[in-house]
């Protein structure tokens, strides 16, 4: 039994935290309030021995060296054409090394990795039992954290060990606490009793679509290279380490200016999901892109990241076909060239 199956009032499906009886608008209690929401939607793959991080420096596009500075990173995995199959959240618990991944491509990840380490002295493992994760967003995050934790780490990437885990700080001033699961409803109580609100997954999704971090899903494995996601403007790139699966093509694509893709927010006054096709007039029926990753604020709205040939903005996005409700791009926390 997982530890979000015992939390009063929330509303599961297939192990996932949706909702908590009785909210309102989740999306409203994240613009003006500070919540709590348990990040069921992750999984954690779990890597450990002497050589783990050799290992995943060649697999990664990020440099994993840093995480021995005590930092956090997003990431990527893709494949020998450049193309994503995944996205990260890396940090470290101890001497392990943890992968945060969206829960539907734990298993396939973990497996594709786990073919590669060959005579490497690592081994991956699901960590997704023993470490619960907890987000924390909002005005007063940084003070709800510290009064459970003891200290909220100042920069993003940074984190605080603990008695029960870590806490992590991420971009837009959110937390993510990672605590030995056996504590996750003790850390649960204190969070609410500091004074924050219980979310469900949609929230945080907003969360991640407002901070402008992309992740990965079955619906759009092998769509993008990791530049027409942004992921080199979140730290997921290094273009100064060493060989790894699709390197040439993420290189190419920096230093010869071939990037025609980039990944922008946008509000579509209609439900949106990631995997759904973007066009724009001037594309003659073509689509121009794809939703990346998308969330709820509201009835009949949502905000999305979405990745479009940059030509198309001046002509103006549209959901599902060029007649299809108009989508408005919006300010991301970081600039796009």
């Amino acid at each position: 039994m997982s530890w979000v199956d015992a939390l009063p009032g929330a509303e599961i499906e297939n192990g996932v935290v949706r909702s908590f009886a009785g909210a309102t608008n989740e999306a409203d209690v994240l613009a003006n309030g500070t919540v709590i929401s348990p990040l069921s939607q992750f999984g954690l793959i779990r890597f450990r021995g002497e050589e783990t991080g050799a290992f995943l420096q060649g697999q990664l596009s990020s440099d994993v060296r840093q995480l021995e500075n005590g930092l956090a990173q997003y990431s990527s995995y893709s494949t020998p054409k450049g193309r994503m199959l995944a996205s990260f959240l890396i940090f470290r618990m101890g001497d392990d090394y943890l992968l945060q991944i969206p829960r539907d491509l734990q298993a396939a990840i973990q497996k594709r990795l786990s073919m590669f380490v060959l005579r490497s002295k690592t081994k991956a493992d699901d960590a997704s039992a023993d470490i619960a994760l907890i987000g924390v967003a909002g005005a007063n995050a940084a003070a709800v954290v510290k009064a459970v934790a003891g200290d909220a780490p100042a920069a993003d990437f940074t984190h605080h060990a603990w008695s029960d885990g870590v806490v992590l700080a991420l971009p837009h001033g959110r937390f993510e606490l990672a605590v030995v699961a056996d504590q996750a409803a003790k850390v649960w109580q204190a969070l609410q009793q500091a004074g924050a609100t219980p979310v469900g997954e949609p929230a945080w999704r907003l969360s991640d679509v407002r901070a402008g971090i992309p992740w990965i899903t079955a619906s759009t494995q092998e769509e993008f290279v990791a530049q027409m996601a942004n992921m080199e403007l979140i730290g997921a790139v290094s273009f100064n380490k060493g060989c790894y699966p699709g390197q040439e093509i993420v290189a190419r694509t920096q230093y010869l200016g071939k990037l025609k893709r980039r990944m922008y927010r946008v509000h579509v006054n209609a439900d949106v999901v990631a995997g759904q096709d973007v066009f724009s007039p001037e594309m003659n029926g073509q689509a121009s892109g794809k939703v990346m990753l998308a969330a709820p604020v509201g009835k009949g709205a949502s905000e999305a990241l979405v990745v479009v040939q940059t030509s198309s903005l001046e002509h103006g996005l549209h959901l599902g076909a060029v007649t299809g409700p108009q989508a408005q791009v919006l300010d991301l926390p970081y600039a796009v060239a």
